[in-house]
């Protein structure tokens, strides 16, 4: 086996880790209650009442859920995925 093929072999071994890393850190919020946003659905939204993050001092795209009130009185939950800045800068 020459360095070449050692070298390209540990390179995918690598990507292969990332790439679990990154399924594991997107992986849902564990709450079968929370609808599941897609593009162009239409919420009924009077009142948000808390918008909460499953990560909070990450820095990338996390899974978000926004608790609101509809325009019946009903509580309602929502989560999508939005871009987390908490832990982009160090201070």
């Amino acid at each position: 086996m020459n360095v070449k093929t050692l070298a390209t072999a540990s390179l995918f071994a690598m990507l292969s880790f990332g790439t679990i890393a990154a399924q594991a850190s997107t992986m849902p919020m564990q709450d079968g209650s929370a609808m599941q946003y897609r593009y162009g659905d239409h919420l009924d939204v009077k009142k948000v009442l808390s918008v909460k993050d499953d990560q909070s001092n990450a820095c990338g795209v996390v899974n978000t859920r926004m608790t609101y009130l509809d325009s019946s009185g009903q509580t309602e939950s929502v989560q999508y995925r939005t871009y987390a800045t908490g832990g982009c800068h160090d201070n």
